[in-house]
């Protein structure tokens, strides 16, 4: 088995996604280990979830007189990160050189669908319900310049009942987001899914169908 890859956590809420990877870590589900957590803020639910949890969390607050995507660069680069994933990170996350192809978001909808600035939590699954959409889940991917736009490299997908509203719709799309983000981060530390120069190579193996 090839070394756990070193995950570089930035949140902005509860840390529930945090939490899920952590949990498939420890029961070696997962080859990876969450290096750090990154908070902005210390008075989000998510920081002392995740240090309940065991977990190192760091916060970095907003400076006016520096930028917020270079401070945590300087974070993630002392503690070794190999990938960095935005786990409900709402913040606009500057991608720098030295991480470049090595930053992942997850988002509650099957982009481009109901992505871009503006569009998080319980918003997305009003819109996906207000458009009549059938269907809904989510999608992992390379982070860049611009609000949900980066190639994507998986997605799982779950159905749009008519009883549905966004709470009841958020709950399935999570499940589904329990399992999509750590088949991507495994198959990026085994080397299927390989990316470059943000050109994706490979493919990610999903062993549990959407719902």
């Amino acid at each position: 088995m090839t070394r756990p890859h070193r995950l570089g956590c930035l949140i902005s809420g509860g840390g529930r996604t945090v939490l899920n990877l952590q949990s498939k870590i420890e029961r070696g589900d997962l080859n990876a280990v969450i290096a750090t957590v990154v908070a902005h803020r210390s008075d989000l639910a998510g920081v002392d979830r995740c240090r309940a949890a065991g977990l190192a969390v760091e916060i970095v607050p907003i400076d006016p007189d520096e930028s917020l995507s270079d401070r945590i660069d300087r974070h993630l680069a002392d503690h070794a990160v190999d990938l960095v994933c935005l786990c409900g990170y709402l913040r606009h996350f500057h991608v720098s050189p030295e991480f470049a192809d090595r930053v992942i978001n997850i988002h509650p909808s099957l982009l481009p669908r109901f992505g871009g600035r503006g569009m998080y939590g319980m918003r997305v699954h009003e819109a996906v319900i207000d458009s009549g959409e059938r269907e809904s889940g989510c999608t992992v991917h390379l982070v860049d310049e611009v609000y949900d736009h980066g190639p994507i490299l998986h997605q799982r997908r779950c159905a749009v009942h008519p009883s549905d509203d966004a709470t009841t719709l958020a709950a399935r799309v999570f499940e589904e987001e329990t399992r999509a983000f750590p088949e991507v981060i495994d198959a990026i530390a085994a080397g299927d899914l390989r990316i470059h120069g943000g050109v994706v190579q490979g493919e990610v193996r999903s062993s549990v169908d959407g719902c």
